[in-house]
């Protein structure tokens, strides 16, 4: 079965080839390759970084502090240069492209996230590209996403895509650091992202990205449990999007989980920021990874954290492992009160009762979590 909706990320480090400029001789390939895929009948969302990088350059690389409102400042200027330089290439061949300018914000609340699926939907339906890239401009540390690999990674979420190609001035992951190791060898597909795969990533080597192969592995793991395939290729292989799309063997291949995350769930991975933290007992990690069981307050041993009823929380083992996350029935108030409590006691200890589960399984997205393998993961 071919691919028919497909995420195309590029990096600052793509974009520019290196240098501290964008090559627009490389973004007219880029665009020509995404648009035969169109004309095949694969719908492209484009992912774009570079703002800040445009900004520079149109500037005439002026002399400024390295701070955020300076950072802001490239970032404002940029991204008109950066549609523009897109909206000129793909009109090249026939194409119109409309932006997106996404925060964190606004995949934190549900109806601004479904919203923004709405958006590239609607685009995508009129034969125009997608063209996503965080809003620098106004976007604070507690709304940033941060890196345009998980905001690429929550793009395929919001639009259900099968496949997130993360394209980089790498061939791939590596089992050493290519850079320093000559007998590193690409890795070409990957089933399971787990530890020791991380201790593989390194960070970014640009100087003009935010991104490295660390954040590329967090998209692929967001990607993967929502049922995307994700592909890690270098940007300047000849044809690598053509080629991926055909399912060539190019760059490193991460596998789709079998059975994905509900639509809810995927919100609940990847939406809000955690409000606060349970510690569990170890009857209660296992139950709650092994069987799938909800969390009730007999197996909570501490809580961390203010918030109110609804929060986004984080689940861990006593060791601090974090196990789940998910959304809470109780405030942090009740909770201090009925944590370590029966369930049948909740009503005496607080007035009032909204259920037996403290945090339900629907509403529950387990994580990876090294001593309780053989779990049910793809809850």
């Amino acid at each position: 079965m071919s691919y028919q909706r497909v995420v195309v990320k590029l990096g600052t480090s793509v974009l520019t080839s290196g240098s501290n400029k964008l090559d627009k001789a490389h973004m007219v390939e880029l665009a020509r390759q995404m648009s035969a895929l169109v004309r095949s009948g694969v719908e492209v969302v484009l992912c774009t970084s570079g703002a800040i990088a445009a900004g520079r350059e149109h500037l005439q690389y002026p002399e400024l502090p390295d701070d955020m409102p300076n950072k802001q400042l490239l970032a404002a200027v940029g991204q008109s240069q950066l549609i523009l330089a897109w909206s000129e290439v793909f009109s090249i061949y026939g194409l119109h492209v409309g932006q997106l300018l996404l925060t964190g914000a606004d995949l934190h609340d549900l109806e601004r996230y479904m919203n923004a699926g709405d958006t590239i939907n609607v685009l995508l339906e009129n034969n125009i590209i997608p063209i996503i890239n965080e809003n620098d401009a106004v976007a604070t540390s507690e709304i940033k996403v941060g890196d345009n690999d998980n905001l690429s990674a929550r793009a395929a979420l919001l639009c259900e895509a099968d496949l997130l190609v993360l394209l980089t001035d790498q061939k791939g992951l590596f089992d050493a650091d290519p850079r320093s190791n000559p007998n590193a060898k690409l890795i070409t597909t990957v089933a399971t992202i787990d530890d020791n795969l991380r201790q593989l990533a390194g960070g970014a080597v640009s100087g003009l990205g935010t991104g490295g192969m660390a954040t590329k592995l967090e998209a692929a793991d967001i990607a993967k449990r929502a049922g995307v395939e994700v592909v890690i290729a270098s940007g300047h292989h000849p044809e690598v999007l053509t080629k991926i799309a055909k399912k060539e063997a190019i760059g490193t291949h991460f596998s789709a989980i079998k059975n994905p995350l509900s639509y809810r769930k995927q919100w609940i991975l990847v939406g809000p920021a955690t409000e606060g933290r349970f510690k569990l007992d170890d009857g209660a990690c296992h139950a709650v990874v092994e069987t799938g069981s909800s969390l009730l307050p007999k197996g909570i041993v501490s809580v961390e954290g203010e918030f109110e009823r609804g929060a986004i929380v984080l689940l861990t083992d006593q060791s601090g492992n974090e196990i789940a996350k998910g959304l809470s029935r109780y405030c942090s108030r009740a909770l201090k009160l009925i944590a370590g409590k029966h369930s049948n006691q909740i009503e005496e200890l607080i007035g009032y009762d909204y259920g037996a589960s403290i945090v339900h399984r629907n509403d529950m997205v387990l994580l990876d979590c090294e001593q309780f393998k053989g779990s049910k993961h793809a809850s």
